[in-house]
């Protein structure tokens, strides 16, 4: 774990070097085309709100929404300091990526998908491109017949395949199986325009784009230039220091926002 410590330091070096080159761009502030009022009233098509099982969340340490568990306030410290770095660079897409399997990036990124969308200005939208081994549909339970993989294949259109998971300005884009020749399909320009079309359609939205481990597939390589912003979840015990080297350098032209150590020997306690 020191090692890894230590590689986070040098890494937090180099993110202070490349936070002052994105905050030196000029900037124009955007005006919220959705005051919070609007926000308050989103409804959904009911055909795609399913409800979730609250004891399988809690089994999948899915938390962010009970106020009550004290891990959730991470993922409000999370949210907070993730949403303050993207509007002072007026970034909209982010996309979560681990150097290796086991690290919980999932977890991570449904947690913070739920915490932005308690937002009272923001909504969020978490979509499943790890198409290797999608997981946030499994996680949540959600039971949705149409997917990011009938989208794909022409059989579905996009309002088709979103999901609310019950929870107020919070929308799902599940992929409910692996894709054969996953890198070639992130590469169709179908992807390149979804991920466009989902990133101006609302200025209030946030997109979460769920990636495959950047160490173990190129995956992440082809979706990484068209998204704002990265933030890269490290495992505890999962990744080692030459992971994050070789991570930090496959990341070097991505606009790395922070980094997380997740599976941490810390535990959160209770302010109350």
């Amino acid at each position: 774990m020191e090692k890894i410590k230590d590689a986070l330091r040098k890494a937090k070096t180099d993110l202070a070097v490349k936070g002052n080159r994105a905050t030196s761009v000029v900037r124009h502030k955007v005006q919220l085309s959705n005051d919070e009022e609007l926000l308050a009233k989103l409804v959904y098509n009911q055909e795609n709100v399913v409800e979730l099982d609250q004891k399988r969340l809690e089994n999948n340490r899915i938390v962010a929404h009970l106020k009550s568990n004290p891990a959730s306030w991470v993922f409000d410290s999370l949210r907070t300091q993730v949403l303050q770095k993207m509007e002072e660079n007026d970034w909209h897409t982010i996309a979560i990526i681990s150097p290796t399997s086991g690290s919980g990036k999932t977890v991570v990124s449904i947690n913070l998908a739920i915490s932005i969308a308690q937002s009272p200005q923001k909504t969020a939208m978490l979509v499943d491109f790890d198409m290797r081994k999608p997981r946030v549909a499994q996680y949540l339970g959600l039971k949705h017949k149409k997917s990011m993989n009938d989208f794909l294949k022409g059989d579905a259109d996009l309002s088709e395949i979103i999901v609310n998971p019950s929870i107020p300005r919070l929308t799902i884009i599940p992929t409910n199986k692996p894709v054969s020749k996953s890198s070639e399909t992130l590469s169709l320009s179908k992807v390149k325009n979804l991920i466009v079309e989902l990133k101006e359609r609302y200025e209030s939205r946030i997109v979460i784009f769920d990636l495959p481990p950047i160490l173990h597939a190129d995956d992440a390589m082809v979706i990484l230039p068209h998204v704002d912003c990265v933030l890269l979840v490290l495992g505890d015990g999962a990744d080692t220091e030459s992971d994050l080297k070789q991570t930090m350098r496959l990341l070097d032209k991505s606009n790395i926002l922070g980094v997380v150590v997740n599976r941490s020997e810390v535990e959160p306690k209770a302010y109350y």
